[in-house]
This record gives C-alpha cells, sequence and structure tokens, in this order.
C-alpha cells in the first residue's frame, strides 16, 4: 500500500501498480483554524489552479473564497496584480499544496494586506522550504505559514511564524485500517462531524 497525501493530480495514481491511497489534511488544518476562533474569514487560492482546493475548504469552514491572480514571468518569480472576491476587512486563509521559496505565498500575503486584509495566514501541506523561504516568510506579512511533517523540517529553519501539524493521526489510522480491511473514508466523516460541532 502506497499513501500519499495531498498530490497535485490525483491521476498520478494510475502509475502504481500497487493500491494507493491519496488523502486530503483538510481535517487536520480546519481543525487548527477552528481551534484558533478566527472570525470573518475568506479562504484564498494563490492562483487559479487551486481554487478548487479552496472551495474544499471553504465548504467545511463555512467562508467565501477569493482568488490571487498571479502571473509568473520566469521560473520561482511571481507578479501578483490583482485579487477576485472581497477580502476587506476579513482574516484570509491562503491554501496551497507546497510551499517550495515562499514567493507565491509572500507576495499573496501582501497584496491581500493590500487589498484591505485584516491578518493572512499560510497553510500548505508540503513544507519543502528552499532558500530563500524561512527569511521571506520571517519578513513578510504573513501571521502564520503552517505546513504538515509530510517533509522533515530541520530546527535551523524554524521560525517564530512556521507552525507544524503532525500527520500521524491519519497515517496511523490508514495502517489500522489497512490491517484490519476497513475503509478510511469512516475516519473522514468521524472528523468531519467533529469539526462541524466545532465551528458551529
Amino acid at each position: 500500500m502506497v499513501t500519499m497525501f495531498d498530490f497535485q493530480f490525483a491521476q498520478v495514481q494510475i502509475f502504481f501498480n500497487i493500491p494507493s491511497d491519496n488523502f486530503d489534511v483538510i481535517p487536520l488544518f480546519a481543525d487548527y483554524i477552528a481551534g484558533k476562533k478566527l472570525k470573518n474569514l475568506v479562504i484564498v487560492s494563490p492562483d487559479a489552479g487551486g481554487a478548487a482546493r479552496a472551495r474544499s475548504y471553504a465548504k467545511v469552514l463555512n467562508a467565501p473564497i477569493a482568488i490571487v491572480d498571479k502571473r509568473r514571468p520566469e521560473p520561482n518569480v511571481v507578479a501578483v496584480e490583482n485579487v477576485i472576491g472581497d477580502v476587506k476587512g476579513k482574516v484570509a486563509i491562503i491554501i496551497d499544496d507546497i510551499i517550495d521559496t515562499a514567493g507565491s505565498i509572500t507576495e499573496a500575503a501582501n497584496i491581500l494586506i493590500k487589498f484591505g486584509a485584516k491578518e493572512v495566514y499560510a497553510f500548505a501541506t508540503h513544507g519543502v522550504l528552499s532558500k530563500p523561504a524561512i527569511e521571506r516568510i520571517s519578513s513578510s506579512k504573513l501571521k502564520e505559514a503552517v505546513v504538515t511533517n509530510t517533509i522533515d523540517i530541520p530546527k535551523e529553519k524554524m521560525t517564530g511564524k512556521l507552525k507544524i501539524i503532525s500527520i500521524a493521526p491519519l497515517l496511523a489510522e490508514d495502517i489500522k485500517r489497512t490491517h484490519e480491511g476497513l475503509p478510511m473514508g469512516m475516519v473522514y466523516e468521524q472528523m468531519y462531524k467533529k469539526l462541524e460541532k466545532k465551528i458551529k
């Protein structure tokens, strides 16, 4: 069994000739957001390609979405120009799959503040954190950048703005249920039911 988290394209699974699962971390991130008691949220996709992911979070958190209109004039260089949606006076939650050099999320945070967002948080499943990601996050307008531990993050990369959420609970359930021949869908159902109560 191959267990994956937040593959950018689910179709990648067809290249495995053994059973595979592609899990999302929506319940983990949504639970963290709900626990912070943040109000007046807007879920933000850092580009048009991530809109579907943003909608999934927005549905769980009962929040509207916005999209950052982003252009890439060259690799790892981002030119952000506009925001589609209302972010004025709201707490903006940027949702992405990967933070690599942090250019996208920090530029997105800048324009969200420029367009009137009250605070900006960034959430991404995988924290690659290539140079100069840590420096960019530390000096950015982000309140927090939250990633999971799908990639080990050494101590020297830790900054006060970087938070790590463990995928261990999902992995433990996956191992247990694979051994017992039970579906993971039930685990997600239970997690979402708990979230509904917490968000209300």
